[in-house]
């Protein structure tokens, strides 16, 4: 089971699928309120991707699964592994791990609100933007250091993603009030948690904190040196493959 990230869509994992699917029957939705996900619940809880993810799991027949996921997708498999329905959790920069009473997580909103209009705005120019080097460099500047090997395609997708993402503003205006609580002692099965040290959206150290020092700091942590905020889209060999050291029986 793999798990996306805030205006993203299960495209993001594209590149690591093929070595996953290659050991594993592999499902990745698209998140709620997403670019062709379904749609979001009148009143937005904590629980509501999570929720949703469950109900994915339960039609495709998987009681269980090896859950990976990526930012705010981190964050959901973190809370699935908490209701028992993950073999192994993998969480990729997840969200929630903001120091109780810090206010980074905040800015973090405002730069994804500022990041819904720009792409709304560039939408329309998407072709001309990433035919250019300089222009790819500036469309994943905020997600990954190395973007020469992600096809024009899979960019322009994302892009289209971003500026369709209709909901993002009411999940923001959700999570300035979350508390991003996770019932990490219910949490029976391995996590690992994976992070680039040049992450500019969930900055590491400081946005992983309270995983480290409260809630998760019996995981395997894995510091990926000079990468950023999306390891599946910037290094998918290596992340495909901390993804499948952990699913070995």
């Amino acid at each position: 089971m793999l798990i996306h990230g805030f205006t993203d869509t299960w495209r993001s994992w594209e590149l690591v699928l093929p070595a996953l699917e290659r050991k594993h029957d592999v499902l990745a939705p698209t998140l709620p309120g997403h670019a062709g996900g379904p749609p979001l619940p009148d009143e937005i809880t904590s629980s509501a991707m999570a929720d949703a993810v469950g109900r994915a799991m339960d039609d495709a027949g998987f009681e269980t699964a090896h859950i990976a996921g990526n930012s705010l997708g981190g964050y959901v498999t973190l809370q699935l592994a908490a209701r028992g329905r993950a073999r192994s959790a993998v969480a990729l920069a997840p969200a929630g791990g903001w120091a109780d009473g810090k206010a980074a997580y905040l800015e973090m909103l405002d730069v994804q609100s500022n990041l819904l209009e720009l792409s709304k705005a560039a939408a329309p120019h998407a072709e001309a933007l990433l035919s250019t080097m300089d222009g790819r460099r500036r469309a994943t500047e905020l997600i990954a250091t190395n973007f020469e090997h992600i096809p024009v395609e899979l960019l322009t997708h994302q892009l289209m993603g971003v500026a369709s993402c209709h909901d993002g503003p009411r999940m923001i205006d959700h999570a300035r009030g979350e508390d991003w609580e996770l019932d990490a002692g219910k949490i029976a099965c391995p996590v690992r948690i994976v992070w680039g040290t040049e992450d500019r959206l969930l900055p590491w150290p400081s946005a992983a904190e309270r995983y480290r020092s409260e809630l998760l700091p019996q995981a395997d942590w894995v510091e990926l040196d000079g990468i950023g905020h999306c390891p599946q889209l910037d290094v998918p060999v290596e992340t495909a493959q901390l993804i499948l050291g952990f699913t070995a029986p």
